[in-house]
């Protein structure tokens, strides 16, 4: 997986900007604008493709990762980012998904106490702790869908930095959970759609694990409770990949990684491997998803904790 990722975190092109314009000075390279974060196809993969990279060196040291984040996680270039995030029209910039992988990038640089990555890096940190915080104030309802949006899935990253970090956000968190999440019953889960690449079911599920351990397993009956029957039927089958050079299409590996990683966490291990299986001979082969796929498969081989 190293490997992977550091063929694509340096790769500037192809790229898909999340950037808006307000004038001609405005249209520059992604390099230009993202000093850190301007490979992998666009900026919040460049930002997990980093989290895999540190995880597996923490795991499996590997030089070359070392000195490439050493020359990526600098003062300077950690500013440029900053100044981006100041533009008045970057409020919702990779909301909330790239702040929720750039909160779990720097928990994990954190735990290289002998570099300086993560200290490089808590100034960013920082800034996204201030727009999440806010965020949850005004957003009355929770966003399910299976893509970059969903509300649960940040949380549940969010949350394992707060914890650590900042006490405050990390109750915030656990409130919201419950206020948004915590009197659904008997999940339909119409699933998956066409892009989706995260179960809003077991999603939710896992967030409501993660933030809410003491009611969880009420909660979970109530919300599943057909779950001992195989019902909903959708959440056991693998999602078919038709087409892996379409970029949306190939979500669906990302919702088997990303399953897998919920039925294991969630007790299941047996439903885990099964979609496992299902994704992990397509990490590479077609850069559509070549560029990101490495981070969901580390979460679903539970490698990252």
């Amino acid at each position: 997986m190293s490997q992977i990722a550091l063929g694509h975190v340096p790769k500037e092109y192809p790229h898909k900007l999340d950037h808006v314009l307000e004038s001609d000075a405005d249209a520059q390279t992604p390099r230009a604008l993202h000093p850190i974060f301007f490979g992998s196809f666009d900026w919040h993969s460049c930002v997990h493709g980093w989290w895999t990279l540190l995880t597996l060196h923490r795991l499996y040291p590997n030089e070359e990762v070392a000195k490439l984040a050493d020359e990526t996680f600098t003062a300077e270039k950690v500013g440029a980012e900053l100044v981006y995030l100041d533009r008045p029209l970057s409020r919702g910039f990779e909301r909330p998904y790239g702040w929720a992988w750039l909160l779990y990038l720097h928990l994990e640089a954190m735990r290289h106490e002998e570099r300086g990555w993560g200290r490089e890096l808590e100034p960013l940190a920082r800034a996204f702790t201030d727009r999440l915080r806010d965020y949850l104030q005004i957003l009355t309802y929770p966003i399910r869908a299976g893509t970059h949006f969903n509300t649960a899935f940040a949380l549940i990253l969010s949350l394992e930095w707060a914890d650590r970090f900042d006490p405050a956000l990390a109750g915030q968190i656990r409130d919201r959970s419950v206020h948004w999440f915590g009197a659904d019953r008997d999940c339909q889960a119409w699933e998956p759609s066409g892009d989706d690449f995260l179960s809003p079911a077991l999603i939710e599920a896992l967030c409501m694990k993660r933030a809410n351990p003491g009611i969880f397993q009420q909660w979970f009956d109530r919300f599943l409770p057909r779950i001992k029957s195989h019902a909903p039927a959708t959440l056991f089958a693998p999602a078919i990949v038709s087409d892996r050079s379409d970029g949306k299409i190939a979500h669906l590996d990302g919702l088997n990684l990303s399953r897998a990683w919920c039925w294991r966490e969630l007790g299941y291990p047996e439903h885990a491997q099964t979609h496992l299986a299902a994704a992990m001979p397509h990490l590479s082969g077609d850069y559509m998803g070549e560029h990101w796929l490495q981070s969901f498969a580390l979460l679903a081989l539970q490698l990252g904790t």
